[in-house]
């Protein structure tokens, strides 16, 4: 076992905190280069494909990616800003502003973010906050709905980076918060604010990323818990069953995922005579391919062409400040028994920099 070289320590330093809020990645451009880097670390992670190495080896070097890579290069182009990739401005806008909402709650803490796949990377970033000198490091996926095959494969590339650490720092880790009552309420403040400028659907769609099937057979419990959120949102908007559905997207190969799909489902609901559906998906915070490509344009496609009349996408949690303010809610109730909290003098200044922080967040967001 080789070691990574450590900083030099400094005896009776003040230990600093920091959290990383992990999402899944993005490639570094709408290009097929970048794209097919991107879909090469993601595919061959196996905790996300579950298939002998060898023979996926071949599927996914020979098919999968000079097939695929271009296709998906042209999706993502269609959405990318101008600074970047949706999904990467928001998780930068996320970990800014949740800083700011934990300063003003008292806390003292740093906040980075990084991603499984792509960059800023997992390692890098831990990287970093150890040469800052920071000895207590809490980790925030941005999965509410746990899975093996995203929140532990954070935990993995977290724990492979530190396996090469001698002066391993105190860990945190967030498994989910697929019904916390913050995550809940914000989710249900996004649909109602929404609904208020824009009427109500006859049907609402919750479209979660799938899985395949085989994952839940084999004990993974996020099928579950999205059917707890679901269950708990339904509640708090108070529709009954008729009113809203469950489904999932984003299927991969030709093996049965978890089911009703998302798309062959509102088809089906276009000719059963609905004219209106609203579609949210619960399962993604900052929205990305997934929802702005897939939901809002190759769905909404498929919706008005088998008939239907009004199909609206309802945004992802972003930075709405329901949302900010539950993030950091969870985060602080993990935080409990670490000294991270301020002296008076210092949250006030804390106060001014979360002002500064969410005047920063909205100059990133006008520049998309």
């Amino acid at each position: 076992m080789s070691f990574l070289k450590e900083p030099e320590y400094s005896h009776g330093r003040i230990a600093k905190t920091a959290v990383v809020l992990i999402n899944l990645g993005t490639p570094d451009a709408p290009t097929t280069a970048a794209v097919r880097r991107y879909l090469k670390e993601f595919l061959w992670d196996p905790r996300v494909v579950e298939i002998p190495r060898a023979l996926w080896w071949l599927i996914l070097n020979c098919i999968i990616l000079p097939f695929r890579s271009s296709k998906s290069a042209a999706k993502y182009a269609s959405i990318w800003a101008r600074e970047g990739s949706p999904l990467k401005i928001h998780t930068e806008k996320q970990a800014l502003l949740l800083k700011g909402y934990l300063g003003e709650r008292g806390h003292e803490v740093h906040v980075a973010y990084a991603m499984r796949y792509g960059s800023p990377s997992i390692p890098s970033v831990l990287a970093k906050l150890k040469a800052d000198g920071y000895e207590r490091i809490m980790v925030l996926p941005a999965y509410p709905q746990y899975s093996g095959s995203t929140t532990a494969s954070n935990f993995d590339t977290v724990f492979r980076y530190y396996q090469q650490v001698r002066n391993v720092p105190e860990l945190r880790l967030v498994r989910g918060y697929h019904d916390h009552e913050a995550y809940i309420d914000a989710l249900k403040t996004s649909i109602l604010d929404y609904w208020q400028s824009n009427g109500r659907p006859e049907k609402l769609v919750m479209s979660f990323h799938g899985l395949p099937k085989a994952f839940l057979m084999r004990g993974d419990p996020y099928h579950c818990e999205c059917y707890k959120t679901a269950r708990l949102l339904a509640e708090q908007l108070g529709l009954n069953k008729d009113q809203y559905i469950v489904s999932f997207q984003s299927r991969l190969g030709r093996a049965e995922w978890l089911q009703p799909y998302t798309a062959p489902t509102v088809k089906a609901l276009a000719k059963q005579g609905v004219k209106r559906v609203d579609v949210v998906c619960p399962g993604f915070i900052a929205d990305c391919l997934e929802t702005l490509e897939e939901i809002a344009m190759e769905v909404r496609q498929d919706f008005l062409v088998a008939g239907g009349k009004e199909f609206h996408y309802i945004p992802c949690l972003n930075e709405n400040p329901a949302w900010m303010r539950g993030m950091a809610e969870i985060a602080e109730q993990h935080l409990i028994g670490w000294p991270t909290m301020m002296t008076g003098s210092l949250r006030e200044k804390q106060k001014q920099d979360a002002l500064i922080s969410r005047s920063e967040s909205k100059r990133i967001g006008a520049e998309q």
